[in-house]
């Protein structure tokens, strides 16, 4: 079975201002709990905001997501599957 594409919006208070080894050790929260959940579920990237993140996950369902949430300590506050992707070479036909 495929892994589907998940933004999955955080708000984390003055998550912005976080220094590296707090970013690091907030990545290792994170890689822990995707450890404990199995193949099922991908940390792609996120980016980090004022008091957001946005972080990009792969995974078998949205229920993997809410349960990385609860193991990771980080609010999954709100998850969208992402269903087609574009870019600026959309336009251009073959």
């Amino acid at each position: 079975m495929a892994l589907r594409k998940f933004i999955i919006e955080r708000d984390i208070p003055a998550v912005g201002s976080l220094d590296r080894d707090q970013l690091r050790g907030a990545a290792a929260k994170s890689n822990d709990a995707l450890r404990q959940l199995g193949p099922d579920i991908q940390w792609v990237e996120s980016y980090v905001a004022g008091d957001k993140t946005f972080c990009v996950y792969l995974a078998k369902d949205e229920a993997l997501i809410h349960k990385h949430a609860e193991i990771s300590g980080f609010p999954a506050s709100k998850i969208t599957e992402v269903r087609k992707m574009i870019d600026p070479t959309t336009e251009k036909t073959e």
